[in-house]
This record gives structure tokens, C-alpha cells and sequence, in this order.
């Protein structure tokens, strides 16, 4: 192993939560992670990094419906100060899970009015926001569940299709793997570049990967009251080759554009203009990975007859040009 020189020198006392109804590779991903930091730091003759403890409500802990049994090291009636407090990805029902770990929430806010900072991994991140401690802020959390944390968190400046987030001592994570993106983040800011760099490659992770946008699914989000936008929606949806303008959807569902454009932010979360594209880019995203056609034959099939403007807003909403998304994710090649 070569030689590490670690920077900061004083060790960081590193809670991971253990929370009820969490994923258990979200708890044991930091410990693998930061423990073999450690072991790295160990091989050439130096001190440990992080000294990590497990903390839970309780000392016992049952995951995945009791198939597993997590032991905390100690539980957050004991005393104790950390510099890093780490926030699983949580699984289910998100209200159930938030309720079950309710207890977390004052101890968070000691631990963070205490100096400690806060990092959630993925879904984690609804805990986190529960704190309070997020309003006003920035976040990332998994592409899945954005909406739904728009819902319960209407404050909270939530990052489509980031990584990673970090903003006065707050970390956050976008969905799933890509918690590890953080970790890394976590282990260059504490140890260094160096230091992360050999953790990426010991883990086989992409240090730099920085959006999760190309992984999402753009999904309807019909779960509103308001008629007049399920009608527009359902148009935008059933005629994706069509091209038409707000103004014409305004007068199909005989609502004033202002009136629309209002009405539908409130109920989706986008404007009628983003909704457009992004059901338009989904539909050229399942053509790329499953057909054979070219990208000009997508491009028109999704209602684009101008080139920039199709691959901008592709680029914009995936992170990749239709070239490289094609090439990632078709098994057909790239032809046109």
C-alpha cells in the first residue's frame, strides 16, 4: 500500500444512525467505507482517521422485516458529542418510517447545535429535512421520492438530479448507490483527495460522477384534484409527436394560460412548459434504449423538428447528449 498522508490530525468521532425501517447496506456501506480509511491509514504507520460508533433508539435494532438484527454501540440516551452524524436511507412508507424514528429528531438538533454535521444518505434525507435543520436550504435525495419530498418539505431547495449537496454542515445524497458519491465527498473533505481517490478506486466508484439525472423516471403525477390539469396532462401524455404550444392546451381545457400555468405548477410541481419536456425526453429515453432508430427519428417522433433544441433540452434533463445516452444504454449501437 502506498504511503497516505492524512491532513486533518485530529480524529473524527463519526455516528452512524441505526434507524428503524432503514436500509441495512446504508448502514454498513459508511462503516465499510470509513473502516477501511482506517486500515489504509494503518498500512502506512499512521493513526486512525474516524472512530465510528452505531447509535440507535434502542440496542437492538430489526431490519428488513426481521430478517436482520443491527446492534447499536450505544443508543441516544447516552451522553456523547460527534463530529459527523450520518442518516441512512430509510425504506417504506416514509410517514411510518418518520414516525417510528421520531426520537431521532431532537437528538439530531443537540447533535448539530453541538457542532456535529449532518449527513443523509439518499431517502435518509426525509429525516434529516424532518429535523427542521434543511428549511431554507439546499438538498439532494433519491429521484423517486422528489416529489413526495416536495410535498412534506415545501421549504427545503430540493437539487433535481444532484449527487451530492452540502450547505452549512448539511450533507445530502441522491438516490441509492450514489450515497457513495458522498462518502467519498465526506472522505476527501477529512482526509483528502488522495485518500479518496484510493477509496474510489478500492470500491470501484466514480469519484467524479455528479448527477443522477441520466438513472431517472420521469413519472405522472396525477395525485392532485385539479381536473382541468389531469386533462391537460393527459393531452401533453397522448400526443407526444404533436407539437403544440402552452396557449393551445390552455384553450383545449378552456382554461386562461395564466390561470393554467398557476394550476399546474401548484399541482405537479412543474410548469406546464417543463412538463412538456420532460414527458417528450422520456418517451425519446425508452426509444434509445429499446429501438434501433436514429436519433434524428426520435427527435421527430417526440414532436422536435429543430436539432439544438431537442438535444439541449435532452442534455438538460439527463445529464447526457442523446449520442451518449444511446451508447450507454442501447445494446444497438449508435447510428445517425
Amino acid at each position: 500500500m502506498r504511503q497516505i498522508r492524512c491532513y486533518i490530525y485530529k480524529m473524527k468521532k463519526v455516528a452512524i444512525l441505526v434507524p428503524e425501517s432503514s436500509v441495512i447496506q446504508a448502514i454498513a456501506d459508511p462503516q465499510y467505507c470509513f473502516s477501511a480509511v482506517n486500515r489504509f491509514l494503518a498500512s502506512s504507520g499512521q493513526k486512525p482517521l474516524f472512530a465510528l460508533t452505531l447509535i440507535g433508539q434502542t440496542t437492538e435494532v430489526k431490519l428488513a422485516g426481521g430478517y436482520y438484527s443491527v446492534f447499536a454501540d450505544k443508543t441516544i440516551a447516552d451522553e456523547g458529542q460527534y463530529d459527523l452524524v450520518i442518516i441512512p436511507a430509510l425504506f417504506g412508507d416514509i410517514q411510518a418510517a418518520l414516525s417510528l424514528n421520531r426520537h431521532f429528531i431532537p437528538w439530531l438538533n443537540r447533535q448539530y447545535a453541538g457542532g456535529a454535521e449532518l449527513a443523509s444518505l439518499c431517502v435518509g434525507a426525509f429525516l434529516l429535512a424532518a429535523t427542521g435543520l434543511l428549511d431554507g436550504k439546499k438538498c439532494s435525495t433519491h429521484w423517486g421520492f422528489i416529489q413526495e419530498f416536495k410535498s412534506m418539505f415545501p421549504t427545503v431547495n430540493v437539487q433535481d438530479g444532484a449527487i451530492v449537496t452540502e450547505e452549512n454542515g448539511l450533507y445530502s445524497s441522491g438516490g441509492a448507490n450514489s450515497y457513495w458519491n458522498l462518502l467519498l465527498h465526506l472522505t476527501e473533505k477529512f482526509g483528502g483527495r488522495p485518500m479518496a481517490v484510493l477509496v474510489s478506486k478500492y470500491f470501484a466508484v466514480d469519484i467524479n460522477r455528479n448527477s443522477q439525472a441520466a438513472y431517472t423516471l420521469f413519472k405522472a403525477q396525477m395525485e392532485h384534484a385539479d381536473d382541468a390539469v389531469k386533462e391537460a396532462q393527459c393531452f401533453i401524455e397522448e400526443n407526444i409527436e404533436a407539437r403544440f404550444t402552452v396557449d393551445d392546451i390552455a384553450e383545449r381545457v378552456s382554461v386562461g394560460r395564466r390561470s393554467l400555468e398557476r394550476r399546474f405548477k401548484q399541482a405537479t410541481h412543474n410548469s406546464v412548459l417543463e412538463y412538456i419536456q420532460r414527458v417528450k425526453m422520456e418517451a425519446a429515453k425508452r426509444q434509445f434504449e429499446t429501438g434501433a432508430k436514429t436519433i434524428n427519428e426520435v427527435m421527430n417522433e417526440v414532436g422536435y423538428g429543430d436539432t439544438k433544441a431537442f438535444r439541449t433540452t435532452f442534455k438538460k434533463l439527463t445529464g447526457l447528449t442523446p449520442v451518449d445516452y444511446k451508447r450507454k444504454y442501447s445494446k444497438m449501437g449508435i447510428t445517425g
